[in-house]
């Protein structure tokens, strides 16, 4: 029969969880159920890998937000917030509440604990441990801070010996509460700035936990920030020991073999060589620390104690994808680790193969810290997407988010491809999917939940034959049903059909020439299930880098030009006519009160759908009635008077299309006196708006007020990221000033938008539209 366990002055029977399959709090309820505890959790966003190691230790992850009756005590992960509905339950009912860092140095305090801790490896090393003394026959207990590669080897477990091996966390000061036996710390770096604002108060920290550490201090012999500490800790003769190339627990040499690698031990080592079934300098460095501190524990040490180690999930795991690409998934989140990452994977590239990149940052307070770092490691890959920061329970900060990142990065690092989707991750995975080729070696690099990201990416990628064969029938189908006078292509280029100039390709891409083409490319694409987006003159819309999934049709045919006018004086538009055509061809005409829309860069079904407007004017100004194919594929004719129509909008043309309109009766006049008005206007939009590639205006007027006032006197004009910039002549215009991409174009939208509010208590609201996508997925 165990003995109770008593935490904090108290036997605790039953112990409930909060963030249960978290990498931390996981293990640490699977010892303490070994030890006799009845344990429940509960996780909002469970892991599922954890899941299924609490499942085979009798640990069931439970709904969230009840508290089960009877609980002595409650631990919490560092990413739950105190607003957790469970925690208010538990203050309510006077059930304490600890934190998971508290709870592990309670429940080792009576035993030998040999204490893993430092900034980079220590997951790695504690494994490494793990594996030698169970090769060793030497009795222990463990707690790792993740899970080994293989399942079948559980996180934790109890032992009756008084050892147990555990990895400590830093991040959240709980690091304080331990007094191992033995400590080693792999190396320190300065981390989690929300917990240490200095490097200083950082050193300090591991400095006091060498005091309090019993037996041995082992340290990275090439480690200046270790030694600082040691020289701090001012230890007695003995009890400071150092492993790697420059240690007492040497590590001479290192070779690869054929199933890992051979590291020659010399000095205090009993062995002379050992085997460990690893690659890498960083895995060499964490072996020499795992069999240093067997050594020093009193295991027996053989020379194989390390060829089963199976790895760490997590830690340069490969994930197996299709033949010929390599694909690995890696917890790294700090530049130091990221650096030696991606330089050992460079190291191994053959000519031609390229290195790509998904990095996550963990937490805002260290983004917003080693932003510059973060920036100069990622810089050596050659493709790099970012996904929005994992911020375990913390909230954003100015200065710490991904697109300051991605902003650095494009001004500091300009011809390294920097892909940013904001929160749309799947965004960003149908990018590297269409980025991706055989033979190149792809890596998903930060914390959090990056790995079920990676996976679904793999699964993606097996599956990229097929998806592309659906477009490619989509295609030819389309092809064989339309009259031979439609264009149909496949993965065509939007960016150059736009007059922002920015953005990947189209799916499918159709140019039907007829009425029944139109009826036959809706009706096929609505049996596919395929979605539809009509492209005007790409006039009001920012193309996304990952292009659109769907097909994109286009008015673009010659028959959609028509300009016919009528015996009663009205004009037969097509919805395709260039609006700077209709104002020539009306000029010529003689007819005037178009001249308004000579400068709006869009075409007639543009310009109906957005009643776009300039120079005091707006489109339905000047409209009759409109000519429509609606959702269930009827051509039906709309009055102006029956249509929904305000300020940039018209509610009938979000889920109809117009084929084209009857512009209203308009006044006769010399052709000369036209023209000249079209060139007053002409001139006076040359001085007033920019001539760089635009999409208009950028952000709809605000009701009593001017965007373009409102960006300029928050002093934003001028502002760039990458090659996007506020126009210096008119503010409320971002402009392609230099080979922009529409991740620059979406950051600078978020950083105006942001800047505004503050500066101003004005929230604006974007007026062209995120084609294929919607604004709400970026802001």
């Amino acid at each position: 029969m165990k003995a109770p366990l008593v935490l904090f002055g108290r036997e605790v029977k039953r112990l409930h969880c909060v963030g249960l399959t978290g990498m931390g709090l996981g293990p640490l309820a699977i010892y303490l159920a070994g030890r006799g505890v009845s344990v429940t959790g509960e996780d909002d966003h469970p892991n599922p890998l954890m899941e299924d190691a609490l499942r085979h230790a009798g640990i069931r992850v439970a709904a969230t937000g009840s508290l089960p009756p009877g609980v002595d005590l409650v631990v919490i992960s560092s990413a739950v917030k105190p607003t957790h509905p469970t925690l208010i339950q538990a203050s309510s009912e006077g059930v304490e509440v600890r934190r998971r860092g508290e709870v592990l140095a309670a429940a080792t305090a009576d035993r030998k604990l040999i204490a893993i801790c430092g900034s980079h490896g220590k997951t790695t090393t504690t494994a490494m441990l793990v594996t030698a003394l169970r090769a060793a026959s030497f009795p222990f207990g463990y707690i790792l801070g993740g899970l080994f590669a293989d399942k079948s080897l559980a996180p934790a477990a109890v032992s009756d010996s008084d050892w147990v091996v555990a990895e400590v966390d830093e991040s959240d000061g709980t690091i304080e509460r331990h007094s191992p036996e033995i400590c080693v710390a792999v190396n320190i770096d300065w981390d989690h700035p929300d917990q240490y604002p200095t490097y200083d108060e950082c050193l300090a920290a591991f400095t006091r936990l060498f005091q309090r550490t019993r037996s041995h201090v082992l340290v990275s012999g090439s480690c200046a920030s270790t030694a600082e500490a040691l020289i701090r800790a001012v230890l007695p003769e003995g009890k400071a020991q150092t492993f790697g190339p420059k240690g007492r627990f040497k590590l001479v040499s290192k070779a690869q073999t054929g199933n890992g690698m051979k590291l020659v031990l010399g000095e205090s080592f009993t062995l002379p060589e050992a085997h460990v079934k690893a690659e890498g300098e960083f895995n060499a460095l964490n072996a020499t620390a795992a069999l240093a501190a067997a050594q020093l524990a009193g295991a027996h040490l053989e020379p194989d104690l390390l060829s089963g180690y199976t790895g760490v999930a997590r830690r340069q795991s490969r994930l197996q994808g299709p033949a010929g690409y390599t694909v690995i998934e890696d917890y790294a989140h700090h530049p130091a680790e990221i650096r030696a990452l991606l330089s050992s994977l460079r190291v191994n590239l053959g000519p031609g193969q390229r290195l790509l990149a998904v990095f996550q940052p963990h937490r805002y307070s260290r983004t917003l810290q080693f932003l510059p770092q973060f920036a100069e490691a990622l810089a050596g890959v050659d493709w790099l997407g970012l996904l929005d920061v994992y911020g375990a329970g913390e909230a954003p900060l100015e200065g710490g988010t991904t697109g300051d990142l991605y902003a650095h990065l494009r001004t500091s690092y300009p011809r390294l491809e920097v892909n940013y989707c904001g929160a749309h991750t799947e965004r960003l995975l149908t990018l590297l999917l269409r980025e991706a080729q055989p033979g190149d070696t792809v890596v998903w690099v930060g914390a959090g939940d990056l790995d079920q990201a990676a996976r679904r990416w793999v699964d993606r990628l097996a599956r990229k034959d097929d998806e592309e064969a659906k477009w490619d029938l989509l295609a030819s189908e389309l092809r064989s049903i339309c009259s031979p006078d439609t264009r149909v292509r496949r993965e065509e280029s939007l960016a150059e059909r736009t007059t922002l100039r920015v953005g990947g390709a189209a799916r499918v891409l159709a140019e039907p020439a007829t009425e029944d083409d139109v009826r036959l490319l809706l009706g096929r694409a609505r049996e596919h299930g395929v979605a539809v987006y009509w492209l005007g003159r790409g006039s009001n819309l920012v193309v996304p880098d990952f292009g659109v999934d769907g097909l994109v049709l286009s008015l673009a045919h010659s028959n959609w030009q028509a300009f016919t006018p009528g015996a009663d004086g009205r004009v037969w538009v097509g919805a395709g006519l260039r609006l700077k055509n209709l104002c020539g061809l009306a000029a010529k005409a003689g007819l005037q009160g178009f001249e308004f829309l000579e400068g709006i860069p869009g075409n007639v079904g543009g310009a109906l759908r957005m009643n776009a407007g300039a120079m005091g004017g707006w489109m339905f100004d000047v409209v009759d009635s409109v000519r429509l194919l609606t959702e269930d594929l009827r051509i039906v004719i709309r009055r102006k008077e029956e249509m929904k129509v305000d300020y940039r909008h018209c509610e009938d043309l979000e889920r109809a299309v117009a084929l084209g309109a009857w512009l209203k009766p308009v006044r006769h006049a010399q052709s000369e006196a036209v023209a000249a008005q079209i060139d007053a206007y002409r001139e006076k939009r040359q001085k007033s708006q920019p001539r760089e590639p635009s999409a208009g205006c950028i952000f709809k007027n605000p009701e009593g007020d001017h965007a373009g006032r409102l960006i300029d006197v928050t002093g934003l004009k001028g502002t760039k990221v990458g090659g996007a910039m506020v126009s210096p002549v008119h503010a409320n215009f971002i402009v392609n000033a230099d080979s922009a991409t529409s991740a620059d174009v979406a950051e600078l939208v978020r950083r105006v938008r942001a800047a505004v509010e503050k500066a101003q208590g004005i929230q604006l609201n974007p007026e062209v539209i995120l084609f294929g996508d919607d604004w709400k997925n970026v802001l």
